[in-house]
């Protein structure tokens, strides 16, 4: 394949020359720099349905992929990060991001931007950012994820609240993932309901899915084919009611000493306490190797060892709109049991995909994994795996998400006045 060379500021980022036609449709996924299995799969899927796709992204979301699939250009506007940097480095590092990013978009060949994280200064790209896409004659699509972080993380402010609706409001067209989160742009920030689409949670696609079988799975964690093993796996954070799975945990394990706990995710920035609590609760299930704790980054190798070695997916969350952990653990068939938040039980089946549970409350869930554990859907759990993979290539596939993000695309331009 040729290569062409954009140079702005001092930056030269490496592209794939497609001299698409006229008529193809051109799109630049904005990935913040982070988030690799929602930005390669869709950036893939759209390929497929034929659109030219730039990923706007760092070293974090890159991939062999990336670079030698047609029609697709990739983008590193991230310095490469340092393992030890002071403040004052950081600072240098986000203000030569920003740089390539505003460079990049001056140059960019796409005339749709579509936004599916912001990057290091929320307030910045919710305003001055996104009023420099329009003035270029951009138009912005918008993936939400969550409607208002900031208030789901105890968070949030004013000022918060103001720049969200700004970005809304200057945003050409909103993708979410639930009905619910529909309705809460609508209601609470004014968006018109004819610029959201809904779009069900596609299912990852981006991790390693080898050969590996379960019971190797556990044998490499140290664990015995006759553990019940329980997962709970993501980044660390106060939002995921960890503390209501430890006392249900050990209800179970001083009834039935087959019970493991498997604890896996790095721990954010700014929740170290809330990790400290957490361990202060379950020494001694520690000390007795019922509770395996792996707190820290999992690389994309080792993700199907947690997901394979698991007997079910534990998501105790108190508060959420959807989780892209429940669809990791659908791509690996694996079912889940998830508190009865957000629009968790519009993708349960319960029985058949998982369970649901109350929030908050440790005796139901205790109560919930040992239905779990007696049900047909662990018995057979072999055969479920499969069932559950098929489910969710059916409801929770990229092309779908793709169609309607195409689609959505094509209405954009449709409204711009010539």
């Amino acid at each position: 394949m040729k290569t062409e060379e954009l140079h702005f500021a001092d930056r030269t980022l490496p592209g794939v020359n497609c001299s698409p036609p006229p008529s193809s449709l051109n799109a630049a996924l904005l990935t913040g720099g982070v988030d690799r299995p929602y930005a390669f799969g869709l950036a893939m899927a759209l390929v497929a349905k034929n659109v030219h796709v730039d990923v706007v992204a760092s070293e974090a979301v890159d991939s062999v992929e990336m670079h030698t699939t047609q029609n697709l250009n990739f983008f590193d506007v991230w310095p490469a990060k340092a393992a030890k940097a002071t403040s004052l480095a950081k600072t240098f590092r986000t203000l030569r991001h920003y740089r390539s990013l505003i460079g990049y978009a001056a140059a960019a060949r796409p005339r749709v931007f579509h936004i599916l994280w912001n990057s290091k200064i929320q307030f910045f790209d919710r305003t001055l950012l996104m009023l420099y896409y329009k003035a270029l004659g951009k138009r912005v699509a918008l993936t939400a994820h969550n409607i208002n972080q900031a208030r789901r993380d105890s968070r949030d402010t004013w000022l918060n609240r103001i720049t969200l609706r700004i970005q809304y409001h200057l945003t050409d067209h909103i993708f979410v993932h639930t009905q619910k989160m529909k309705d809460e742009l609508v209601e609470e920030f004014g968006v018109a309901g004819q610029a959201i689409t809904v779009i069900r949670h596609p299912i990852n696609n981006a991790f390693p899915d080898t050969r590996l079988t379960p019971s190797e799975a556990k044998s490499r964690l140290g664990l015995e084919e006759a553990n019940k093993t329980i997962l709970c796996f993501g980044r660390i954070k106060p939002y995921k009611g960890i503390e209501y799975l430890l006392p249900a945990f050990q209800k179970l394990a001083a009834r039935d000493g087959q019970y493991r706990l498997i604890i896996a995710g790095e721990v954010q920035k700014g929740n170290e306490k809330y990790m400290e609590s957490l361990m202060r609760t379950m020494t001694s299930e520690m000390d007795r190797g019922q509770v395996i704790l792996k707190t820290q980054f999992i690389p994309d190798e080792d993700m199907e060892v947690y997901l394979k070695a698991a007997d079910v997916l534990v998501l105790p969350y108190k508060d959420i709109f959807q989780s892209g952990v429940l669809f990791l653990g659908y791509s690996f068939g694996l079912p889940v049991i998830v508190t009865d938040v957000g629009s968790f039980r519009e993708e349960v089946v319960e029985g058949e995909t998982g369970y649901l549970c109350k929030p908050g409350d440790p005796a139901d869930l205790a109560r919930i994994i040992e239905t779990y554990f007696a049900s047909d859907l662990f018995r057979n759990l072999t055969t479920n795996r499969q069932k559950i993979k098929d489910y969710a290539d059916t409801h929770h596939s990229w092309g779908g998400v793709a169609e309607l993000t195409r689609k959505a695309y094509e209405g954009m331009l449709r409204n711009v006045s010539l």
